[in-house]
């Protein structure tokens, strides 16, 4: 991020890292690709191609599905942000509801574990798995859904949903350690198992959790309305904004494992969650702060200069006799009244005085927030009918298509 900035400052530009900035154009994010492997093992979310690593990897892909069923929410509570609740969700952007993708084949030997044992492969492969009653798997080759947040891709798993202005080392820490939590738990059933039944412990661990965070796999169309129906019949949360997810980092199951590892205390996830509350308060206020001021200076007045001129035409018009359209007129009149009012109105709710932290961060979230959305709306339909020349800032055909 910081080459980015420097790189367009060398060039007189500068570097937008805010996900969303223009309507109706994408956007951008980061992918946080991630793995786990030691030294003696490597990769342990390689498929490999012998029957213990085989065996291997669906332990550990087991782990994950786990771990993001049971902490999905954390997932998404720590890639929130204002800017990137205007992404998450998108035509070009991952939902803001986490599943996982693992591609055909993989979530149909999930789907045979679910009902006992795995006995066959969707098209034969190269992969033999260590247990003798699950199938031949072939390895994915790489996703090609770009609606899943976060997917299998191969070898690895990708978290889509990170903010593009974001470090990654909160959401990187947040897998490491529901991963760790979900280790623990497989680890602990399999020590149990003698030599002999080692096998078996694996077949009926892994047939477990197919059972019960099934639900969190999803290979379809992460944008499709149906598919935020079908979310809510498996109980996926749908945390469509900041404010709604947030709470999540200080939530009780948030800090049992992050107290259960040594990594973050409940007083720590408290602040971080208080933090993240003002920081999406102070941002929706200062783009509220930009808004008040543009207004007032920039699109109201060029829209008036505008308006005089339009006016002028009318009355020469009308002295030389000549019928006048006043439709240009009446229509930017009326624009310009109501962006009058929008703005007052954004002014009079910014004033309305909420105490608490999460309780102000609602208000910026629900009350603020859309007004700025009004607002911009009345102020895009100024731009579309002002002359270029005399808007103020850059429109969006040139900065997109002619300059």
């Amino acid at each position: 991020m910081v080459m980015l900035k420097r790189v367009a400052h060398k060039y007189g530009l500068e570097c937008l890292l805010h996900e969303k900035p223009f309507a109706g154009v994408n956007g951008s994010g980061k992918h946080l690709n991630w793995s786990l492997g030691n030294s003696a093992q490597g990769n342990l979310l390689e498929p490999g191609s012998t029957p213990h690593q085989n065996m291997q990897f669906l332990v550990f892909c087991a782990a994950v599905i786990r771990a993001v069923h049971r902490h999905g929410a954390l997932l998404r509570a720590l890639v929130a942000s204002a800017s990137n609740d205007h992404r998450l969700g998108a035509n070009e952007a991952p939902p803001a509801i986490i599943s996982i993708f693992l591609g055909d084949q993989l979530a149909d030997v999930f789907t045979q574990l679910k009902k006992g044992k795995a006995k066959s492969s969707k098209a034969a492969g190269t992969m033999h798995l260590g247990v003798d009653t699950l199938p031949i798997l072939m390895k994915d080759a790489g996703d090609r859904n770009r609606t899943s947040p976060f997917a299998f891709t191969g070898n690895k798993f990708e978290f889509r949903a990170v903010a593009s202005n974001q470090s990654i080392a909160a959401p990187l820490a947040a897998l490491n350690t529901i991963m760790a939590e979900s280790l623990d738990y497989i680890a602990s059933k399999l020590e149990k198992a003698s030599p002999a039944k080692f096998n078996d412990a694996v077949q009926d661990i892994l047939t477990e959790i197919a059972k019960e965070h099934s639900a969190i796999i999803f290979n379809g169309n992460g944008y499709s309305e149906e598919w935020h129906k079908e979310a809510a019949k498996r109980g996926l949360p749908n945390l469509k904004t900041s404010v709604d997810c947030i709470p999540v980092i200080a939530a009780k199951s948030t800090v049992a494992a992050y107290e259960a590892y040594g990594i973050l205390t409940k007083r720590e996830l408290e602040a971080r969650r208080d933090i993240a509350f003002e920081q999406y308060v102070k941002s929706v206020n200062v783009e509220a702060n930009i808004v008040t001021e543009m207004v007032a200076t920039k699109y109201v007045p060029a829209a008036i200069r505008y308006q005089t001129e339009l006016a002028q035409n009318v009355a020469a018009l009308k002295a030389a006799g000549v019928k006048a359209d006043v439709g240009l007129l009446n229509k930017i009149t009326a624009l310009i009244t109501s962006l009058n009012e929008q703005s007052e109105k954004l002014g009079e709710i910014r004033s309305h005085h909420v105490s608490g932290l999460e309780a102000e961060a609602a208000h910026y979230c629900n009350e603020v927030l859309p007004q700025l959305l009004a607002i911009r709306k009345e102020v895009d339909a100024l731009e579309a009918i002002c002359p270029d020349e005399s808007w103020p800032v850059p429109t969006y055909e040139e900065m997109l298509f002619i300059r």
